[in-house]
């Protein structure tokens, strides 16, 4: 295959703890032998070193100066985009994000082609490449960790003072392990009488929740419904010292607004504004509350301020984190007022004052929202990312981008991802035309 389009790897900016690539140095050395060309801007904080990728035959570059085709992880500056490229990186901009709208301007302005990640999806709307497993890894480490400290707080002590803040681990087998020892000390001694029994919920059943759901597994977990943990919490649990999983679906959050109305999972797809949240029933009954589902503005919000307030009028409410590994600012959950970063991870939110404070400390709920979670398992969620994208490269960098858009000859479902095509929407994406406003 002749070189066609040089290929480039950024340096990750946006946070101070991102330390994910697109591309491994065994997937660009598997592209060389192709006969790509690859230029790796240097970065000493990358989990691959650039010594490593050196090895494998590409250049090292103070910028990306010649490359045509650049893959990124996360947004990149306003003032980064050259004329006629093609970029590739999760650009958060697909709910019309505000924040993004002057860095999708600025990508129009200079005739840029974007393909989102979030977009990369097979004929039936699933996606083929993602972070989502490892964000559900890294959130429900650092929850069990959030969950230990606050209970110190509160003079509690527990096994899970064991754990660490995911990131501090050099491999997710060595969290692991930690998590099983926990479960060995709670099987052996139990848990403290005063916070039993402990109950996980989780929303939603997708990549987020199946990350999420395989460290909660570790430990010695009993899954029951939403209607048995009803049920229990009003009849009493079975056996205190297990630790309670519940999973609740579209069904579970949220109800027809018209009463006697049956639920349809299409309908709330289609018209979410038909439905409100019914929530607010299992909250005070939880725990822990791990968020994984997808959310935008038009749904239901599970968590509401109002209701945080008269649920804490308790003087010993159950609930005592939140888990916001979906992580949309004011969203879903609204005391997620904003994303936390690596090196500063929780806050506690105070339901009557409607005030956050940085740490462990404080009246409320903590609130872990972390919104790089994956970057705290840096090597195996590249590994894992870049084992999904590497398929689709060898075709991209041998396309004509000189051809009308509907001539394109790129695999389907990276042309499904092109928001832009030499600086204007595609057809699937014309909506954001409104945002841009």
């Amino acid at each position: 295959m002749g070189v066609k389009h040089k290929i480039g790897l950024r340096f990750e900016d946006k946070y101070k703890m991102e330390r994910r690539v697109a591309l491994v140095p065994d997937h660009v050395k598997a592209l060389r032998d192709l006969g790509l060309e690859f230029e790796v801007r240097k970065s000493s904080k990358r989990i691959f070193s650039d010594r490593e990728y050196e090895a494998v035959g590409a250049r090292l570059v103070d910028q990306v100066p010649e490359a045509d085709i650049i893959l990124g992880v996360k947004e990149m500056p306003i003032d980064y985009f050259k004329e006629n490229r093609t970029y590739l990186f999760f650009s958060h901009t697909i709910k019309g994000q505000e924040y993004n709208m002057p860095m999708l301007r600025s990508m129009m302005e200079h005739h840029s082609n974007l393909i989102d990640y979030e977009r990369i999806t097979d004929e039936n709307g699933k996606r083929l490449i993602f972070f989502g497993h490892f964000a559900g890894l890294a959130g429900m480490i650092n929850s069990l960790w959030s969950a230990g400290q606050r209970w110190k707080e509160f003079g509690v002590i527990t096994p899970f003072l064991k754990l660490k803040q995911t990131h501090h681990y050099q491999s997710l087998d060595e969290a692991k392990a930690v998590i099983s020892e926990i479960a060995l000390e709670i099987a052996q001694n139990g848990l403290p009488d005063v916070i039993k029994p402990v109950v996980v919920g989780i929303t939603g059943y997708g990549n987020v929740s199946h990350g999420v759901q395989e460290i909660l597994d570790i430990l010695q977990v009993k899954n029951i419904s939403p209607a048995e943990l009803l049920q229990y919490s009003t009849s009493g649990f079975p056996d205190k010292n297990l630790i309670y999983k519940v999973v609740f679906k579209e069904e579970d959050l949220s109800v027809p607004i018209e009463k006697g109305k049956s639920f349809v999972l299409q309908e709330y797809y289609d018209q979410p504004e038909l439905f409100e949240s019914q929530f607010e029933k299992y909250l005070p009954h939880l725990t822990i509350l791990m968020n994984c589902i997808y959310w935008d503005d038009r749904y239901p919000v599970i968590v509401s301020k109002d209701f945080l307030e008269v649920m804490f009028r308790n003087p010993k409410p159950k609930l005592l984190v939140i888990g916001d590994v979906t992580c949309d600012p004011d969203g879903s959950i609204e005391c997620t007022h904003k994303g936390t970063v690596i090196e500063d991870p929780v806050f506690v939110y105070n339901p009557h004052t409607r005030n956050p404070t940085m740490g462990f400390k404080g009246d409320g709920v903590l609130v872990m929202a972390v919104d790089i979670l994956p970057s705290e398992l840096p090597r195996e969620a590249s590994q894992t990312f870049s084992d999904a994208l590497v398929g689709f490269i060898p075709d991209l960098a041998s396309a004509d981008f000189d051809v009308p858009f509907e001539n394109l000859r790129i695999p389907a479902p990276l042309k499904r991802a092109m928001i832009l095509f030499h600086g204007e929407l595609t057809p699937d994406y014309q909506y954001l035309n409104e945002f841009l406003k």
